[in-house]
């Protein structure tokens, strides 16, 4: 006698995925394990949570319509329809069949059938990457062509793949149906999740082949390597600035003058929580990058890149005005300014101007009297942040500088280039007078008044002049009777 409850051969059940509408068809199979009957009397719907609304546990989805008796039911054979009623809950996706839903959903989860990794025989004729299904290629060719057929009821913007609809219009409903197993955050895809669980499992698998540091997400590493590379491909619409990644284009915020973010120790006002988040470095001497060649540290990631060069020698911005090369292309640009003699920022109180805005910001703090650097070991404040910077390299006697040459080293970087051309000879400074040259720009401007006849310093006493601060301060011993030197002519 057949059983009314379940015609279908007794054995273990298999968990339905969450979302789906829940049936079963064996459509597919050739014959079942065990069976010999034909697989249009296989159809049946389980007796299984989640039935589609307006459907019963145990109600028959037979379309004939007739008679509503039991026995008529498990008696009569019924022939399968190829109804789609298992839908995928990640992209609402419909199979006619549960086991092609489940070999869907890997897709979803990161998972790669067998014989998609045995049989790709769909080739893409643009980048050439193969695909188990046509339908797997016709998506990808969008990629190329740029088409996007679906389009977001709610606010028009359209994509290239339905799922990514689906995913999209959580934006506007708020529904995060993927939950964190370890701390119970929900997502709004499977993907958001995986992603989400390296914060708990510490796993960063993506890692530069540059400096070797490693990421969670792939895009990070993708932003990060344009800093090796020196790539900007994101341009401020109002201005002419360029960035390595679009979250660091702020017009709104930079244009206008708005800052929201407030440095709680100095009260210094910033448009982006990343540049706060650098500068509360400086109150806390936080310098989390560390040169791998050296050992100094630093506070941002691109300052060591920057550093790096002075190790390697790298100077890969080139001056084509004067020929002059600069390892840093904040550098290269400030120097440019000295060929035109660009000064686009003026102060508004006594109407200075000036190359930088870096320069205007700290020349104003003369009018204000702001010094808002303040050092923790002698409470000397400073109104510029380079200034106290070297203050502090005063308590910690510290000479992060070395010269690879002879093993000197010094407190700044600038101290060290001047000093590295000693061993290398170099003189970039030449009097266009007679043809001297000189190691530093200083020496120079000394020289020069050689021949223009200028002698800039005055003795207040007997009114003596001098063509440079020191033989002044020399001179003046004589006075004081601190030294009884010859003053020097």
């Amino acid at each position: 006698m057949v059983s009314e409850e379940n015609p279908c051969p007794a054995g273990p059940e298999r968990m339905e995925p969450k979302g789906t509408l829940l049936g079963r068809c064996e459509v597919d199979d050739p014959l079942s394990p065990g069976q010999g009957q034909a697989p249009e009397t296989q159809c049946r719907p389980e007796k299984q949570q989640g039935n589609p609304p307006g459907k019963t546990l145990g109600e028959s989805t037979h379309r004939g319509g007739g008679s509503e008796d039991p026995n008529e039911a498990t008696i009569q054979p019924r022939t399968c329809t190829k109804e789609k009623r298992f839908e995928c809950a990640e992209c609402r996706k419909r199979f006619s069949c549960k086991e092609h839903l489940i070999r869907h959903q890997r897709s979803h989860m990161g998972e790669t059938p067998i014989t998609a990794l045995r049989e790709r025989p769909h080739k893409c004729p643009d980048c050439g990457k193969c695909f188990s299904q046509r339908s797997g290629l016709i998506t990808h060719q969008t990629i190329h062509t740029g088409e996007k057929w679906h389009k977001c009821p709610d606010c028009g913007q359209t994509f290239t793949q339905r799922g990514h609809v689906i995913r999209h219009r959580r934006t506007h409903t708020g529904e995060r149906p993927y939950g964190c197993p370890e701390c119970g955050k929900s997502f709004a895809s499977t993907s958001d999740v995986i992603v989400h669980q390296r914060v708990h499992t510490g796993e960063k698998p993506y890692n530069c082949p540059d400096c070797g540091r490693s990421f969670s997400h792939s895009h990070h590493l993708t932003d990060h390597r344009r800093i090796h590379t020196g790539e900007r491909p994101y341009i401020c619409s109002l201005c002419i600035y360029s960035f390595i990644c679009l979250a660091h284009i702020t017009p709104q915020t930079i244009h206008i003058g708005e800052k929201r973010y407030r440095c709680a120790e100095c009260g210094k006002s910033f448009s982006q929580s990343t540049t706060l988040i650098n500068h509360q470095r400086l109150h806390t001497g936080e310098k989390p990058y560390m040169c791998p060649t050296c050992g100094i540290s630093f506070v941002q990631l691109s300052q060591v890149v920057r550093h790096q060069r002075i190790h390697t020698g790298e100077k890969p911005y080139t001056c084509l005005t004067c020929g002059k090369s600069f390892s840093d292309k904040s550098h290269f640009n400030e120097h440019q300014k000295i060929h035109t003699g660009e000064k686009p920022y003026t102060c508004l109180t006594c109407g200075k101007s000036f190359r930088y805005s870096s320069a205007l910001t700290t020349h104003q703090r003369k009018h204000t009297g702001e010094k808002p650097y303040k050092c923790p070991e002698c409470q000397k404040s400073f109104s510029d942040s380079s200034i106290f910077s070297r203050h502090r390299r005063v308590h910690t006697r510290e000479k992060p500088f070395k010269c690879c040459d002879c093993g000197k080293s010094f407190g700044e970087s600038s101290d060290l280039l001047v000093h590295q051309r000693v061993h290398t000879g170099e003189k970039p400074y030449k009097c266009l007078e007679c043809g001297t040259s000189f190691r530093v720009p200083s020496a120079l401007i000394v020289h020069q008044r050689v021949h223009t006849g200028e002698r800039p310093y005055k003795c207040l006493t007997c009114g003596k002049t001098y063509r440079c601060s020191s033989h002044l301060t020399k001179h003046q011993r004589i006075h004081t009777g601190k030294q009884s030197l010859k003053c020097p002519e």
